[in-house]
């Protein structure tokens, strides 16, 4: 069965996880690497140097995994690695390398570790700021951050507040230990949550001069590896707990099999647990000794991360779309990308105002997350195209909320958003007529003002585009029905502004010879608003609409003819 499944994976590996080389001549090409490769340098600072996360660690790694892919592509002019950077000022050497870890992609892979090695255990992967301790005599005397793996900042000072971490221990002898800090959580739920910026939180309050106390307690310490610690794992577990780091016993569990690892990954996904996870270490009970360590990812530990809750999109074009009442929404079509088992082919950028601080143009690589798990959203620009087209968005002062009543040039998509709205359950609830029906009929030029269908016979609907015999004879029994719908329905399918329909007023007489004034007076409508409702019952285009339906006997709109 495990060799089907790989099988499987490697005859379909080419299309779904293998992006294709871009088309891009060699000075194309070298400028791409170049914006990629400084994103990726600034990021890697802010981690090693601050303990920060610009992004997530699901963006960063396939951003990695892009540069990487981009080398294969280019190999003439990918840059090299970046020059090692010397221990600068507050700085200490890590007395052990602290290196990451491989990370694997799916069960298959995870089956294939384990089927190499022998007392494996398994971990939560906590996500917090990685961190070494180093005891002297029994006190501690260093504290340093992460960095580059070599060395990193001199936490000392800092770290001592943190009531997790032990100022003494009881034994004399030096004592190596590499853990993470991570924020003390109340029944985080990883599935649910993400990492809820616990880490940023954390690395957030190191970076002050100064950590106060409140914030050091609510800093817990996971010990993940002892270095020169005893051989065995279940031996070096209950040392550390004797010498008071209970947290690795409790979250370090022996793996009997691959099944054991699903379990224990789901479990510890869905479970409440004092802190945020993005994954789950497997690792082998017996290790090299720290003198025997390098920077680069031991073979003998391996990280298996949790699903992606954001991912890397290509903009392929930007869209500007105009609501029923005029409000520009730009929209992003993407290269198509897979989060959460969906494909997001598009995004909405929120506002105009919004894409405008962003300049998001064709090319440029953006994060995408899903809101509620369900809704793509945007959260913001990963890096930019080196060759960025022009984007002119349209005008603000040709759309509002009294333009385009008819699919004028220019006017096509906020008209369409106008009948989508008359015709939904909000408004009319024309059951069965969504958009592509009234994009049949506008195209058609069957209905070319906002009440054109309503005088339509069955006939004239069948040479619309895709409504046949049997359809159109639906269609016509359904427009029926509006007209008797009552007055105040058809008041807000006309997209009256909200308050139209507040005070005394039954009739359409009633609502057009209110004044500022009165329409300032009602409960809720203020100075804005009633401008926005004079100016609606004032409309040429909206008396037009308003005699008609006077004209088709719509009760409450005879007295406007």
């Amino acid at each position: 069965m495990l060799r089907l499944v790989v099988l499987a994976l490697c005859l379909f590996w080419p299309t779904t996880l293998l992006a294709a080389c871009p088309d891009w001549s060699s000075d194309r090409a070298e400028r791409e690497f170049e914006a990629l490769h400084g994103r990726l340098s600034v990021w890697d600072r802010a981690y090693r140097r601050d303990g920060s996360s610009p992004v997530d660690d699901d963006i960063y790694d396939q951003a990695r995994a892009r540069l990487d892919a981009w080398r294969t592509c280019f190999p003439d002019v990918a840059p090299g690695p970046a020059p090692t950077a010397g221990i600068t000022s507050g700085e200490r050497v890590h007395p052990v390398p602290q290196s990451g870890l491989a990370k694997l992609d799916d069960a298959v892979e995870a089956g294939a570790w384990l089927a190499r090695r022998e007392h494996v255990w398994v971990q939560p992967k906590v996500d917090g700021v990685a961190i070494t301790l180093v005891y002297e005599q029994g006190q501690l005397h260093q504290a340093i951050s992460r960095g580059d793996g070599r060395s990193g900042q001199d936490w000392t000072a800092k770290v001592r507040f943190i009531p997790d971490v032990p100022e003494h221990l009881s034994t004399k002898r030096r004592i190596v230990l590499r853990g993470e800090l991570y924020r003390r959580l109340d029944g985080h739920v990883q599935a649910e949550r993400g990492s809820a910026g616990a880490r940023s939180e954390v690395a957030g309050w190191l970076a002050r001069e100064a950590l106060g106390r409140d914030e050091a307690s609510r800093i817990g310490l996971f010990v993940w590896d002892w270095p020169d610690g005893p051989e065995a794992l279940p031996e070096r577990l209950e040392r550390l707990s004797e010498l008071g780091f209970p947290d690795t016993t409790d979250w370090t569990l022996p793996v009997e099999s691959l099944q054991t690892v699903l379990t224990q990954r789901d479990t510890w996904y869905n479970a409440p647990l004092p802190f945020a996870t993005d994954g789950v270490v497997l690792k082998q009970g017996r290790r090299p000794a720290g003198k025997a360590r390098t920077e680069a990812p031991p073979d003998w530990a391996v990280a298996w991360k949790y699903p992606p809750r954001s991912v890397l999109a290509r903009v392929r074009g930007v869209e500007f779309r105009v609501g029923r009442t005029g409000r520009i929404t730009p929209l992003l079509h993407l290269v198509p990308v897979s989060l959460a088992g969906r494909t997001i082919r598009r995004v909405t950028v929120g506002s105009l105002g919004r894409w405008r601080t962003l300049d998001i143009r064709p090319g440029d690589a953006v994060t995408i997350s899903l809101a509620g798990q369900t809704i793509p959203r945007l959260d913001s620009v990963a890096w930019r195209a080196v060759s960025r087209p022009e984007v002119t968005p349209p005008s603000t002062s040709d759309y509002h909320a009294l333009s385009c009543w008819q699919p004028s040039p220019g006017c096509e998509g906020q008209f369409l958003e106008r009948l989508a709205w008359l015709g939904s359950p909000e408004a009319l609830d024309l059951t069965g007529v969504g958009d592509g029906t009234w994009r049949s009929l506008v195209e058609a030029g069957l209905v070319t003002g906002l009440l054109d269908w309503m005088s339509l016979s069955a006939e004239a609907l069948e040479a619309a585009s895709g409504i046949g015999e049997v359809r159109s004879r639906q269609l016509a029994k359904t427009f029926g029905t509006a007209r008797q719908r009552p007055f105040d329905v058809w008041v807000e399918a006309l997209s009256a502004p909200p308050g139209a329909l507040a005070g005394d007023a039954d009739d359409w007489k009633g609502l057009v010879s209110r004044d500022l004034s009165q329409w300032r007076a009602l409960p809720g409508v203020g100075e804005t608003r009633a401008e926005a409702l004079r100016d609606f019952f004032a409309a040429p285009e909206v008396r037009g609409l308003a005699e008609r339906l006077g004209e088709a006997g719509i009760a409450g709109f005879q007295a406007s003819r």
